[in-house]
């Protein structure tokens, strides 16, 4: 009973003293999911990564200053239902990105496709319209 009790008090220090964006969800709310944007630039890295893949982008503004744009997309495990690998996109690639950007007005986009410069597309998603 004496280590039950010992687990119970432990278990509740833990989950309160966890700090909250643990239990955060990565959702779209960060985003302006009523408008899309598309930029174009230079790829400088794709990271194929978990919780989110994210595609570094340089995208030169109209008086030619670069500016580094964050491209956020689906998991690893989400964009391999869709055909994607980590050698999908390649640093140097010259691309066009549809997305919607954050509500706070950084560079940062939520991925809705990529098109590169012989016309291929690459959804983050299978069967997606945009």
């Amino acid at each position: 009973m004496k280590g039950r009790k010992l687990i119970v008090v432990a278990l509740a220090f833990v989950l309160l003293t966890m700090p909250s964006w643990a239990f955060a969800h990565h959702g779209l709310a960060g985003y302006d999911m009523t408008q899309s944007l598309t930029i174009k630039g230079t790829v400088t890295e794709f990271a194929f990564i978990n919780p989110h893949s994210a595609i570094h982008i340089d995208v030169k503004d109209e008086k030619g200053n670069v500016e580094k744009w964050l491209v956020e997309a689906d998991s690893p495990n989400n964009l391999t239902r869709a055909h994607w690998n980590k050698n999908s996109i390649k640093p140097g690639e010259q691309v066009s990105i549809v997305g919607n950007r954050a509500k706070n007005g950084s560079k940062v986009m939520r991925l809705q496709k990529v098109v590169f410069s012989n016309g291929q597309e690459l959804k983050p998603r299978e069967g997606d319209e945009y």
